[in-house]
């Protein structure tokens, strides 16, 4: 049974959530603030939380970048009633995988949360990644999250981390950047390649020896990019 952390400040929308989410065959455990909620993300084993954004003592983007800084992978779906892009681009950035706007129908968060859940078997493939590649000026651990420019450890957001692994995984390829917004968010609501287009400029700057001129993320032209890695 997949267990889900609905992480959520609504007393009303946790019980109708926690009711519906039970129902549907799924184990749920809540929090109703933010300190609660990151206690039990970093104490407890889940199969996906459903983040508020806008929650009491901490907020869900610190708890999404904490989780992350200490490596916790579980899927993290974002509940938000805001409906500007960069909160939504910047919840993305932090970690999340996905997000909701509130209002939001249960057979959408359904869809969405079958959708990101059937996406774990094929994660297990990163058992068989080296330790360390190299990709650029930098050395990256796609299975611990870590990457170092020389010996000094480079921040990259979980975001840049997943689309990298897209790019080296299909490297030589030319990939169409809506492959990669369905690769790496998985459903691509909302989410518009201007999006794919501004993380690829950040890779750039950490992994190019000159990012006007990249040799190793390459554009290509009304299309998308091609990862070259020899």
């Amino acid at each position: 049974m997949k267990k889900i952390l609905i992480v959520e400040d609504e007393l009303n929308m946790v019980t109708g959530l926690k009711d519906n989410l039970e129902f549907e065959g799924f184990e749920v455990d809540t929090a109703m603030n933010g300190r609660l909620g990151l206690e039990k993300i970093m104490q407890n084993r889940y199969d996906l939380v459903l983040l508020d954004v806008m929650l009491p003592e901490i907020s869900g983007f610190d708890i999404c970048k904490t989780a992350r800084k200490e490596g916790i992978k579980t899927p993290i779906i974002h509940l938000t009633a805001r409906g500007e892009e960069i909160d939504k681009v910047l919840g993305l950035e932090f970690g999340a995988d996905d997000y909701i706007t509130k209002p939001f129908s249960l057979r959408e968060l359904l869809a969405r949360i079958k959708a990101m859940l059937r996406r774990l078997p094929a994660e297990k493939e990163e058992n068989n990644e080296p330790e360390f590649i190299n990709i650029g000026k930098i050395r990256i651990s796609f299975k611990n999250y870590l990457a170092f420019e020389g010996t000094d450890e480079m921040k990259l957001s979980h975001k840049e981390f997943e689309i990298l692994r897209f790019l080296y995984k299909n490297s030589g390829k030319t990939i169409h950047r809506d492959d990669i917004i369905s690769a790496v968010w998985g459903i691509d609501y909302d989410i518009t390649t201007r999006t794919v287009d501004n993380f690829v400029l950040k890779l750039r700057h950490k992994t190019e020896a000159d990012p006007n001129n990249p040799r190793i993320i390459l554009t290509v032209h009304g299309i998308g990019y091609k990862m070259i890695t020899s």
